[in-house]
């Protein structure tokens, strides 16, 4: 029977769903593709730890992020600037938590930990998103629950190698906090102001995180020096700049907006499985039997996870789900 509305003509209930469920592919989908990029982020991070100082690479990374962006987000935010004057200190607290800091933990923690240990410990930040969305009021229901718990028990098996007491290097340290960051500014995303367009907020966040560092640049630079251009140096920031600040950041907040920040935190579970493909690829980082079985609970716990029923997903329309 359709389902009428007096306003509208009248839609099928199974093509409602359809919709439904295709709006919920495509913000997996994104939130996959944002966590596939990013996997290159943290072998960048490692990669680069003995040539380019960690503040300077951050710097970097969002001065071409900001190039890449502006010849759309110039214009957008323009046109949003009484909006963005509105909301100064949302858009603030984001630059702070997702630009400035949290990459440059990731960055700082890539001096003294793997490419591996870093994303798997990045992997437990989808636990505070799924804590910050219950607080909020949304349910996350028993199989995304259960989803989250089995993916988490395979990032804790991970990095503490089965072991009860886990050898922590310093950088893991780091990671940790990063991960906090990287939770918290997830979670506030999704009380992004509706006036506020995507894109304009991307690069509004882009710049004023550039600007939050560019003191402790300045005295990077003047402390430890610059760092040498060249093929191994520049190639890698352009590719944190364009492909995984640019074109990653833009797809997870869509995927925030359409699909809630504690459903794609699950997907972000895959990030330590990319990580360890990648860096045992790139730079030649083991992985064990161990590590493979640890990630089949991951991947597991992904899978119930994301396709928890559609009855306790959050509402599209609640405050805070903002457009991209």
């Amino acid at each position: 029977m359709a389902v009428l509305d007096r306003t509208r003509t009248p839609v099928e209930p199974s093509a409602a769903a359809g919709r439904a469920a295709g709006g919920l592919g495509v913000g997996l989908a994104l939130a996959a593709l944002a966590t596939v990029v990013w996997s290159g982020s943290f072998v960048t991070a490692r990669g680069l730890h003995d040539s380019v100082p960690p503040i300077q690479h951050a710097f970097w990374r969002w001065v071409v992020a900001i190039l890449a962006v502006a010849p759309f987000g110039a214009r957008a935010a323009w046109r949003q600037r009484a909006v963005l004057r509105r909301h100064v200190g949302f858009v603030a607290l984001a630059s702070l938590l997702g630009i400035a800091v949290y990459n440059t933990l990731v960055n700082q923690a890539g001096m003294t930990t793997s490419a591996g240990n870093m994303g798997m410990i990045m992997a437990a930040s989808p636990v505070l998103m799924a804590v910050y969305e219950r607080i909020g009021g949304a349910r996350l229901g028993p199989r995304r629950v259960a989803g989250t718990l089995i993916a988490c028990a395979g990032v804790v098996l991970l990095v503490s190698k089965g072991s009860l007491t886990p050898d922590f290097a310093p950088g893991d340290l780091w990671v940790v906090v990063a991960a906090v960051c990287f939770g918290s500014y997830s979670a506030l995303l999704r009380r992004k102001p509706r006036e506020l367009g995507g894109v304009a907020f991307l690069f509004a966040t882009f710049v004023l995180g550039a600007l939050m560092l560019l003191p402790v640049y300045a005295a990077s630079v003047a402390v430890q020096g610059g760092f040498e251009v060249r093929a191994g140096t520049a190639l890698p920031l352009l590719y944190v700049g364009v492909v995984s600040s640019a074109v990653a950041f833009f797809a997870w907040n869509k995927a925030i907006a359409m699909v809630g920040a504690a459903r794609a935190g699950v997907v972000y579970y895959l990030q330590p499985v990319c990580v360890a493909a990648l860096s045992y690829v790139v730079l030649g980082e083991s992985m064990g039997w161990a590590q493979v079985g640890c990630m089949v609970l991951i991947l597991g716990g992904v899978v119930l996870a994301s396709v928890a029923s559609p009855r306790f997903a959050e509402p599209a329309t609640r405050r805070g789900a903002g457009r991209s």
